[in-house]
């Protein structure tokens, strides 16, 4: 007999949601500073390529990503963003992020592993731009607070032309 996955309690899913709204206010306003503070010091930042949406070079060392950051990388491109010689985001791109379909798939001890559905929409130079996609998070809990230990953005686009670019933080 099989053991049946318990479903995770209704007040973790509404904390993680919580959350989620508040990374993607947070990355909205540009407040780039204030979300790396989000992470833990062993997090990981991963957007696949398109064509490879599953691919993660730590897994298959072979496999091409667009990013793949750690804490440290992470904080660099944090700098970069907000750097005036970021051409192609200075003055940086106006967002917005719609946050659904919010899952926790896991709940164990302090970690919980939690996907949602995403819609970016980048406004830059006339133009609009959506990317569209999922998010993989694994949450740890730290000092009572939730943390993001992996984070990966995976497009649904077959390709990048019409967006052209992953220049923000997906």
């Amino acid at each position: 007999m099989t053991e049946q996955k318990q479903k995770p309690d209704v007040a973790i899913r509404l904390e993680v949601e919580d959350f989620l709204y508040h990374e993607a206010g947070l990355l909205d306003e540009w407040k780039l500073d204030d979300w790396l503070e989000l992470f833990t010091a062993d997090a990981r930042y991963l957007v696949p390529t398109t064509d490879l949406p599953e691919g993660d070079p730590m897994v298959q060392g072979d496999q091409l990503v667009f990013i793949d950051d750690d804490i440290s990388r992470l904080r660099g491109r944090i700098t970069r963003l907000k750097s005036r010689h970021a051409h192609r985001e200075y003055p940086w791109s106006r967002t917005r992020r719609l946050i659904t379909n919010v899952r926790v798939t896991d709940v164990s001890g302090d970690e919980i592993t939690a996907t949602a559905t995403f819609t970016v929409y980048r406004m830059r130079g006339g133009q609009t731009a959506a990317y569209i996609g999922r998010y993989d998070y694994l949450l740890r809990r730290v000092d009572g607070e939730l943390k993001i230990v992996f984070r990966r953005a995976v497009l649904d686009q077959e390709s990048l032309t019409d967006t052209a670019a992953v220049s923000i933080v997906l």
